[in-house]
């Protein structure tokens, strides 16, 4: 489970993040990834989910979100305190192990990062 101060909540955050922010596809996630300027004053990095009914049934969409919470906070580690960070579940999702789900996520989460930093 993400703590409290780390998700994200608000439609807006989610939004911004997929309109402004950096994003890597991988075979069963979308990582969008967004560096908030310095006018942002986050006290910690956010993680939001999207998963859609093109995922699956309602059981399979919450075991789905579920697993991606649980690796999503092994990647904590790695954000700034002001990142936004939202990952979308793809299909393939349903089916993928958890520790393909981490590695997916890692390696998006790396690209994105390395795109957004040469933005700046």
């Amino acid at each position: 489970m993400l703590p409290a101060r780390n998700r994200m909540r608000r439609s807006t955050d989610f939004d911004a993040t997929v309109k402004h922010g950096t994003r890597a596809a991988q075979p069963d996630v979308v990582v969008h990834v967004r560096r908030a300027g310095d006018g942002d004053a986050a006290r910690a990095p956010r993680v939001g989910l999207i998963v859609g009914k093109s995922v699956g049934s309602a059981v399979e969409r919450h075991r789905v979100s579920r697993r991606l919470r649980h690796v999503a906070r092994c990647v904590l580690g790695e954000l700034h305190d002001s990142d936004q960070l939202v990952i979308r579940a793809l299909p393939g999702s349903r089916t993928a192990s958890s520790a393909r789900l981490e590695q997916e996520l890692r390696r998006g989460l790396r690209r994105a990062l390395d795109v957004a930093g040469r933005d700046r």
